[in-house]
C-alpha cells in the first residue's frame, strides 16, 4: 500500500526528473509519457463522448418523460457539469454508465412541501405518481441506492434537500396514507413506508460532500428516524430466538413474494392454513394472487391479512444489517461531532449508537447463521399474531450477504467466508445472465414468477456487489486472486449487458436466459455509477481528508480508463490507468496516475494496489 500526501509530492516530482535523466543518459529512445497532456486529452474525449452519448438517449422514442427539471432541452450542460467523468476502453461500460446519470437526471424533482410551501427536490423510483408513493412521488425502499449514486454529484444541493425531505421534513412528519395500494399494517410516518438505510447512506454522501453545520443539524432527526424502526419494527418477545432482532413483512423490504416467507405460510395452522405444498403457488406468488384472495373467503380474518397480503413478518439478513449500518453511522457522527467540539453529550451518544449497533451486530450473527449450511437465513418473528413463530427458513437468498454491504462481520473471524462459495455456484447464485435472489438448488426456484424466488433484480444486484467488493478489500485483503476480481467483473459486466443495443434499466430480468431488463424503463431502483466508482474501481472515501484507490478491474480487461471531474472535500480529484502509455516502447508500462485540482498527486505501476492520497489543506472543510 503506497500513501501520498501534499508533502510528498515534491519526491514524486524529483522521482520522475530523475528517470527523466536516467533515461537520458542510458537509453535516448526512452520517453517519459506527458501525464498531464493525457489527463487533457482525456477530459476532452470524456466529454466529447458523453455529449454524443446523451444526444443519442435524448432521441430515444417511446421512453418516459422526464420527471423534473432534466429534459432533452437542458440535460446535457447539467450532466458536463455535475457528474464525475468517464471513459475507458470499453465502449459498453462507458456508454452504460453516462445513460445511467442521464436516467437519474430524469428523475430528479423540484416539488412543493404544501406544509412550509418552500421548494425542494425529490428523487422518484417510478415516473409520475405511484399510488404506493409518498406525496411527493418519490418512494423511500430504493432510497439508500438513490443516495449512494447521487452523493457523486458535483452540487449537493439535489441529495441534502432529498435527505432532508425523509429525515426531518414532510415524509418524517405526516404519517402513510391509507389505501388498497399500500397494504399498510404499522401506522408509520411516510419515511418508513419500506425499509432503508438512509442513515447510513447520509453518512456516505458527508464522506463526498462534507459540512460540519449541515450533519449537526441534521444528527437530532437522524436519531429520530432510527428510534421510528427500534419502536415498530422490532420484535420484543423475551427469551425468543428472534428478541430484540427487527422484523418486516417481504412487501415493504421491497421484496414482495420470498421463499423464505412462503416456507413458514405453509407450514402454519390457522389462518395460514389453505398455504400448502400443493396450493401455495396460487396464493404467494405474484400480484395477480393477492388480487384473487380479496374475493375469497380464505381470507376473512382481517387480523391475518392486509387487503388479502399476510401480515407474517420475518426477520431477515436484510433490515438487521440496513439497520446495524443506520446505528454504527449515528456512532460515528457523533463521534465526529464529539472530536470537533468536546461536547460530552455527542461522546455519549456515539458509545450509545456503537454499542447499539455491536449488540445487534451479535444478536444477528448469533441468531441468523446457520453454521451448518454456512449462511445467513430469515427467521419468522416471535411476536406474530398468527403462524409458525420463531421458524427458520433453511433457503439460501441472496439477502443473505447484506452483512459485508456494511462491513458487519467482525474483521477476525474467517468462518463467515464460506457463503461466498455459493456466490460462483450454479446451484447457488451464478446463472448465465446474471445473478439470482435464491439459491438454484432449492424446489421453490422460480426465475418466471414476479416474485423474488429467484428472478434477478438489479437492487438486489447493488446490495450483493457492493456486499463482494466490500468482501475482497476489507476481509481478503492480500488474499485477493485474479479469480475473485473477475467474479466481479462477470457480473457487473452482465448488468451491461443486459442494458441492451438501446440503453434501458428495468425492474428485474431472468437470469438463466434474460437479454434485457424487464418492467418499467429508465426505472431508479439500483445504482451503477457508485458501483463503478466505488466497488470496481475502487475509489474509497473518508471523513478525513484523504482518499484511496484500490481497483478490483482485473488489468487484461481494459486497456485503460479515465475517471475524473469528481468533486471530494471541495477537491477535484482525476485517475487515469493505463496498461501501456507508450506503445512505440516495447513492453507494458502499466500506470495509475491520480490528480487533485490538477496537479499529479501520486502514481503507482500496479493497478490493484492500494494507494492512499491525502488532500491539500484549506479553509472550506
Amino acid at each position: 500500500m503506497k500513501n501520498y500526501s501534499c508533502g510528498l509530492l515534491q519526491k514524486s516530482l524529483l522521482s520522475f526528473a530523475l528517470l527523466y535523466i536516467l533515461g537520458t543518459v542510458y537509453s535516448c529512445s526512452v520517453a517519459i509519457p506527458d501525464y498531464d497532456s493525457e489527463l487533457v486529452r482525456l477530459r476532452k474525449v470524456a466529454k466529447k463522448t458523453l455529449s454524443e452519448d446523451v444526444k443519442e438517449f435524448n432521441d430515444y422514442k417511446e421512453r418516459p418523460k422526464s420527471d423534473g427539471a432534466y429534459n432533452s432541452s437542458n440535460n446535457s450542460a447539467f450532466l458536463q457539469e455535475n457528474i464525475p467523468m468517464f471513459l475507458s476502453s470499453n465502449e459498453d461500460f462507458t456508454e452504460v454508465y453516462n445513460y445511467r446519470w442521464w436516467m437519474i437526471s430524469k428523475h430528479l424533482r423540484p416539488w412543493k412541501d404544501p406544509s412550509t410551501n418552500k421548494d425542494i427536490w425529490v428523487i422518484t423510483e417510478f415516473f409520475g405518481w405511484p399510488g404506493h408513493a409518498s406525496i411527493s412521488g418519490a418512494i423511500p425502499c430504493p432510497a439508500g441506492h438513490q443516495f449512494y449514486d447521487v452523493r457523486w454529484l458535483k452540487d449537493p444541493t439535489y441529495l441534502r434537500s432529498y435527505a432532508e425531505f425523509y429525515l426531518s421534513g414532510y415524509a418524517s412528519k405526516n404519517n402513510q396514507r391509507e389505501n388498497p395500494a399500500f397494504h399498510s399494517h404499522i401506522s408509520r410516518p411516510e419515511s418508513h413506508h419500506f425499509s432503508s438505510w438512509m442513515v447510513d447512506a447520509t453518512e456516505a454522501f458527508l464522506k463526498v460532500h462534507p459540512n460540519k453545520t449541515w450533519r449537526n443539524k441534521m444528527l437530532p432527526y437522524m436519531e429520530a428516524h432510527q428510534k421510528v424502526w427500534d419502536s415498530k419494527f422490532m420484535v420484543n418477545e423475551y427469551g425468543s430466538k428472534t428478541d430484540g432482532l427487527y422484523k418486516v413483512l417481504d412487501l415493504y423490504d421491497g421484496m414482495e413474494f420470498t421463499i423464505s416467507a412462503t416456507m413458514p405460510l405453509i407450514a402454519s395452522d390457522g389462518p395460514y392454513a389453505f398455504y400448502t405444498e400443493e396450493k401455495w403457488r396460487d396464493y404467494y406468488l405474484g400480484w395477480g394472487t393477492i388480487n384473487d384472495l380479496r374475493s375469497s373467503k380464505l381470507v376473512a380474518n382481517q387480523d391475518a391479512f392486509a387487503n388479502a397480503y399476510p401480515l407474517l413478518y420475518l426477520v431477515r439478513p436484510s433490515i438487521n444489517s440496513y439497520y446495524y449500518g443506520n446505528l454504527k453511522s449515528l456512532g460515528n457522527l457523533y463521534a465526529l461531532k464529539a472530536g470537533e467540539t468536546d461536547n460530552q453529550d455527542a461522546k455519549n451518544k456515539s458509545e450509545m449508537y456503537h454499542q447499539k449497533a455491536h449488540s445487534l451486530q451479535a444478536r444477528t450473527l448469533n441468531t441468523l447463521w446457520n453454521e451448518e449450511d454456512q449462511f445467513f437465513y430469515s427467521y419468522t418473528a416471535a411476536d406474530n399474531n398468527y403462524g409458525v413463530k420463531d421458524q427458520e427458513s433453511r433457503v439460501r437468498e441472496s439477502v443473505g450477504y447484506t452483512p459485508w454491504y456494511f462491513n458487519m462481520i467482525p474483521k477476525s473471524s474467517k468462518k463467515y467466508d464460506a457463503a461466498w462459495k455459493m456466490f460462483y455456484s450454479k446451484k447457488g447464485f451464478y446463472n448465465k445472465k446474471g445473478m439470482t435472489t435464491a439459491e438454484q438448488q432449492s424446489p421453490y426456484y422460480d426465475e418466471q414468477a414476479y416474485a423474488w424466488n429467484g428472478r434477478g433484480w438489479p437492487f438486489q444486484n447493488s446490495i450483493v456487489n457492493k456486499a463482494y467488493a466490500n468482501y475482497l478489500k476489507n476481509y481478503k485483503d492480500d488474499d485477493v486472486t485474479k479469480a475473485d476480481k473477475e467474479l466481479l467483473y462477470d457480473y457487473v459486466q452482465k448488468l451491461v449487458d443486459m442494458h441492451g443495443e438501446k440503453r434501458n434499466i428495468g425492474e428485474w430480468y431472468i437470469p438463466s436466459n434474460g437479454e434485457q431488463f424487464g418492467g418499467v424503463q429508465d426505472y431508479f431502483h439500483s445504482t451503477f455509477p457508485d458501483m463503478l466508482i466505488e466497488d470496481l474501481l475502487g475509489f474509497t472515501s473518508s471523513h478525513k481528508d484523504s482518499f484511496s484507490i484500490q481497483p478490483l478491474l482485473p488489468e487484461d480487461k481494459w486497456d485503460y480508463f479515465y475517471l475524473g471531474n469528481i468533486r471530494y472535500h471541495n477537491c477535484d480529484i482525476d485517475i487515469i490507468w493505463k496498461k501501456d502509455w507508450d506503445p512505440k516502447t516495447k513492453g507494458e508500462q502499466s500506470k495509475l496516475c491520480i490528480w487533485v485540482n490538477g496537479k499529479l498527486m501520486a502514481s503507482n505501476d500496479s493497478l490493484n494496489e492500494r494507494v492512499i492520497v491525502g488532500l491539500p489543506e484549506t479553509k472550506n472543510r
